[in-house]
């Protein structure tokens, strides 16, 4: 399932290259057809993430609402004026990033002026076409024309969103993390805790902190907690930059084939995705700094890895 930081950096790219304008809005495929008859003709004025949900708001009071689950993705295309992703979302392998292209899929003429969208591909719940780009969705668990007032319902059941980072999260992730005997691993992936986190940042942030993954959320000192929440925002905040997530600081990178280019941050190299991750879908192989074989367990019906020395009860 897509982290937070991929839709953080959907929100960005639909702000980028739709905010103003009116849209076409269809659903190809059928299942969103009632929806998007609310919303085509409208145009958007912004669009906004937290946590795992995608919130696009149109003049009219409605926002389009997205949650892409397991298997949702966007995919974009556009004439030259268009800069963004060709896709986001979607399983993908890991270290893999979202590909930046001026044009996306076969929209261009004979003469390199776009021709508008091409035709839908499978099955595409909801198509956005503006007057130089287009987006398709497919696969998303959620995908509904909601009013403000169910959108503010949404974000009620949310906690806070470390990528939005407002005044009193910090104190307020504390407070929750800390006022339950729940395991901390399965705190990090409870949206009403923490919204955003998914399993590869839930074993990065508890390896980074030196965390016991079984610890209590109430025995967590409240300093611990703020630094657990500071660490979250500059991990999530390198995803949003990077396109992935990277966990590792360039010292474990010796030996990288030289990854993958940056895309405008201030990373110009990024590592080869085998050089990503401290201890995520690293089962077996030697903990990069105590040299412990990481652990595989479940938990709550998902993976979690963790290194049984440095992150010791």
């Amino acid at each position: 399932m897509p982290e937070g930081h991929s839709v953080h950096r959907l929100a960005r790219q639909f702000g980028d290259v739709f905010t103003g304008e009116r849209l076409a809005v269809s659903s190809p495929q059928g299942r969103f057809s009632q929806g998007a008859a609310l919303l085509d003709g409208c145009t958007l004025v912004g669009a906004v993430a937290h946590g795992k949900h995608l919130f696009l708001e149109f003049e009219h009071g409605l926002f389009l609402h997205v949650h892409l689950g397991l298997y949702g993705a966007w995919d974009f295309g556009g004439d030259d004026r268009f800069r963004g992703a060709s896709s986001i979302g979607a399983p993908r392998k890991v270290g893999e990033r979202e590909e930046y292209d001026a044009v996306g899929g076969d929209v261009a003429g004979a003469a390199g002026a776009y021709a508008g969208p091409p035709a839908p591909v499978g099955a595409v719940r909801v198509r956005l076409a503006g007057a130089h780009g287009w987006a398709d969705l497919r696969g998303a668990t959620t995908c509904a024309a909601i009013t403000e007032a169910e959108a503010a319902a949404v974000l009620a059941r949310l906690g806070p969103d470390p990528l939005r980072n407002l005044q009193g999260d910090r104190d307020s992730f504390a407070a929750a993390i800390r006022a339950r005997r729940t395991p901390l691993a399965a705190l990090l992936m409870d949206q009403k805790v923490l919204a955003g986190v998914g399993n590869v940042y839930r074993a990065e942030l508890l390896f980074r902190q030196g965390l016991d993954p079984w610890l209590p959320g109430k025995d967590l000192s409240a300093e611990a907690a703020g630094r657990l929440w500071d660490d979250t925002v500059a991990m999530m905040s390198d995803g949003v930059r990077d396109g992935r997530i990277i966990t590792t600081p360039p010292r474990y990178w010796t030996g990288s084939d030289g990854g993958m280019p940056g895309d405008g941050g201030s990373r110009e190299l990024l590592p080869a995705p085998e050089l990503s991750h401290f201890v995520y879908r690293r089962q077996g192989l030697d903990c990069r700094d105590c040299g412990t074989p990481v652990a595989l367990t479940e938990l709550g019906a998902r993976k979690l890895y963790w290194c049984p020395a440095c992150q010791a009860p």
